[in-house]
């Protein structure tokens, strides 16, 4: 082949420009895996974002960087990390990961060596591996494949750089900008199209496309194992929970929740049938009034650390009986320590061991830490009934022991505001033994005083905040609604407790699963039955439907016809519930699952492509066998000479004209008809050379190739007759090398 022809390369100032590009990019890729992680390194993110860019189209003002600043690099940034560390001791993983920001800038905005490149390299592989461990996002996991190619593509043109630079003197940091620098972008865009070969570039994707298709069923077909405590780094950083989902809230909190639409739950039912039509996850049961707000008491401190355990499974209280479903729970990250259940439980398991504390008088189970990342749990035998049992007997000998939480006091009220709340009772009016009653009388009368709203004002003043609430017309949330009913019954004299989590959901239908959302954050109560040894849920807010006690409306699925979704938004939901699933946890079970499944979907394409070939065959049949008249005739014809016009002018005039578009410029200002003849020379070879016929097409081709363009014979003639030699040559030796 001549040098004419010879596909053009990246010259070593082109490839350090791109070298340099990929840099930058690389760094702003792994850079992003912080959003992924609780940690504070906002500045240093923004300031890999926006100076990476700004780099990567100036990169002359690396050169601008002094040589002190690169001196005092080294020594400032171990006196900042330093100084990080020993500021936060219980968690040094987010003062790691701020120093790997700081690397990465560091190596962004300054002239890059091969080994400051690799450098930058392994601290981006730091983040990624991190942010592995600490996400199970599949937004994560497509930048992983998006990192993964640009670490791959900079690293051969690391390689081809240092084998280009063998022998030349080194370019030190602080010296003046080499030419590279100031070259333009929109040059090299314009060589990498010239110097690139299409067809290495669609096998480099194919061939990238299939390791990560294999690699996706080689982690279908391997089995999983536990890495223990996520490589140990999950403890080395902490999740904040929100606030209005811990041990003590202040009034707001919960609402603060309801303006976040986010996901905070997923759920899976193994039988759709049986979801209740009122959804109330408990998470939290508040006791402790004081100051104008609940808390958790000691008490009830006490008794959540009465079974504490670091293990796959809790074991509840209910009963395992026939035919119960089993719940798959997928909790977003920083949404609680506390788990949402409907009820009591017979048993939690956990993928992997958890470090928990379970109550049984509260029914509740409580992480040590909030979880790192999504959190997977299965419920089985979990009652979702209005009512909770204690697990001990004696009923109201039980809700009075001493050592157990009484729900009774109203502690740090003044004398008036007692008062005040006895004479409220008395207006009520209820049977003093019979709660449901009561539930119903007090939520009408807090509903008759007070619409529904999530913007409240109490003014400050002597009296308790929510027994003035109480006693004004204010529009009131959850919250008042439920501590205002909480201090009500217990001024009547019955246990009560106000109850934090979320209230119903919606019904995915693309991925057949319950989403629950911080929107639907909510407070309600629960007050102690003492004849029947149970506590009932009551929900005194206004407009919240069933205010105590068991509902009758439908379940199953009614109750999943009135919160089906099947919006644009349900569907890309789906795509996050399928990758919990089928990939976060993937175990042997969803193997077999996931097999069982594959064969279905490939049984079912096949019985419908032979459906549909059956019934194409028979329309063909139906189509050949009625009659041939000239209308049908005349239209085929039509039909026939605009197809062989088509062919014709695609042979003698949009072929040629193809080529000269995709030669073009392209090639080194080549004039696509000397390409053209130097293909088909290439074509014929040596063979048959003495042959008149082939020596005479061979002497056309070669004016066309080499001869003056004004002395050329007719082109299009000269192919179709090389053409016609090639298939003489291929019949006589069976050889057609074109």
């Amino acid at each position: 082949m001549s040098m004419e022809n010879r596909r053009p390369q990246l010259n070593l100032a082109e490839l350090h420009q791109l070298k340099w590009l990929l840099g930058g990019m690389l760094a702003v890729i792994s850079a992003w895996t912080v959003l992924y992680m609780e940690v504070d390194a906002w500045i240093l993110l923004a300031l890999v974002t926006v100076g990476a860019p700004v780099f990567i189209v100036k990169p002359w003002l690396a050169a601008r960087v002094p040589r002190w600043a690169h001196r005092l690099a080294f020594p400032a940034l171990v006196a900042i990390f330093t100084v990080d560390v020993a500021t936060h001791l219980k968690e040094p993983l987010p003062s790691v990961i701020r120093l790997a920001l700081m690397l990465l800038l560091y190596r962004v905005i300054t002239p890059r060596k091969r080994r400051d490149d690799l450098q930058l390299i392994v601290m981006g592989l730091f983040l990624i591996v991190v942010g592995g461990v600490l996400s199970v996002s599949i937004v994560f996991a497509a930048q992983i494949v998006v990192f993964t190619a640009f670490a791959l593509i900079f690293l051969l043109v690391i390689t081809l750089v240092d084998a280009m630079e063998q022998g030349l003197p080194p370019t030190m940091a602080g010296d003046a900008a080499p030419g590279w620098m100031h070259a333009s972008w929109r040059r090299l865009a314009g060589r990498l199209r010239e110097c690139l070969d299409w067809r290495v570039a669609v096998l480099s994707v194919l061939l990238f496309a299939g390791v990560v298709g294999l690699s996706a069923v080689l982690f279908t077909a391997i089995p999983r194992f536990d890495l223990g405590n996520s490589l140990f780094l999950d403890g080395m950083i902490s999740r904040k929970a929100k606030t209005g989902f811990s041990e003590n809230i202040q009034f707001g909190d919960v609402v603060d929740i309801q303006q976040d639409t986010s996901v905070a739950l997923s759920v899976d039912v193994s039988d759709r049938t049986q979801v209740p039509s009122e959804l109330y996850w408990r998470m939290l049961v508040l006791d402790e009034y004081t100051k104008g707000s609940f808390g958790m008491s000691a008490v009830l401190k006490r008794s959540m650390d009465s079974l504490s355990a670091k293990a796959a499974q809790v074991q509840g209280d209910a009963r395992l009986r026939a035919n119960m479903p089993v719940w798959t729970f997928y909790m977003e990250t920083g949404t609680s320590r506390f788990l949402p259940l409907l009820g009591g439980f017979n048993q939690i398991t956990f993928d992997g061991q958890q470090d928990t504390a379970f109550s049984h008088e509260l029914g509740l189970v409580m992480l040590r830490q909030t979880p790192a990342k999504m959190l997977a749990y299965k419920v089985e035998g979990m009652q979702t009934g209005a009512t909770l049992r204690l697990p001990v007997e004696g009923g109201e000998a039980a809700a009075n022991d001493p050592k157990r939480p009484v729900f009774t006091a109203i502690d740090g009220l003044k004398a008036g505001d007692n008062a005040q709340l006895t004479a409220w009772v008395a207006e009520i009016g209820a049977h003093p033994d019979n709660p449901a009653e009561f539930a119903r009388r007090a939520s009408a009368w807090l509903g008759g005083r007070h619409a529904y709203s999530l913007q409240s004002r109490i003014e400050p003043g002597e009296a308790d905040p929510l027994v003035f609430w109480i006693g004004t017309k204010e529009p009131g949330h959850c919250e008042l609604f439920a501590g205002a009913f909480t201090l009500l019954a217990r001024a009547a004299g019955y246990p009560a407790r106000v109850v934090l989590g979320f209230h119903g959901g919606s019904w995915n239908a693309r991925s057949e699963n319950l989403t629950v959302r911080n929107s639907n954050a909510h407070a309600w109560c629960e007050i102690f039955d003492r004849a029947a040894g149970v506590w009932v849920r009551v929900d005194p807010t206004l407009g919240s439907g069933v205010v105590v006690g068991p509902t009758t409306a439908p379940q199953g699925e009614s109750a999943i016809a009135r919160i089906r979704d099947d919006s644009w938004g349900a569907r890309l939901e789906s795509l996050r519930v399928f990758w919990y699933r089928r990939i976060v946890n993937f175990d042997q079970k969803s193997q077999v699952e996931l097999a069982r499944d594959a064969k279905k979907a490939v049984n079912e394409r096949v019985r419908a492509f032979k459906k549909a070939l059956r019934h194409r065959l028979a329309e063909l049949r139906v189509w050949l066998a009625s009659p041939w008249d000239v209308r049908r005739i005349t239209g085929w014809a039509a039909a026939g000479l605009v197809a062989g016009g088509v062919v014709a002018g695609w042979r003698f005039y949009g072929r040629g004209s193809w080529r000269r578009w995709r030669g073009g410029k392209g090639r080194g200002n080549v004039d696509p008809v000397r390409r053209e003849a130097g293909r088909w020379l290439r074509a014929m070879g040596d063979s048959g050379f003495k042959n008149p016929d082939v020596a005479e097409v061979r002497a056309e081709l070669e004016k066309l190739r080499y001869g003056p363009a004004e002395r050329w014979p007719e082109p299009r003639g000269v192919f179709r007759r090389a053409k016609k030699v090639l298939v003489k040559m291929k019949r006589r030796d069976g050889v057609f090398n074109h």
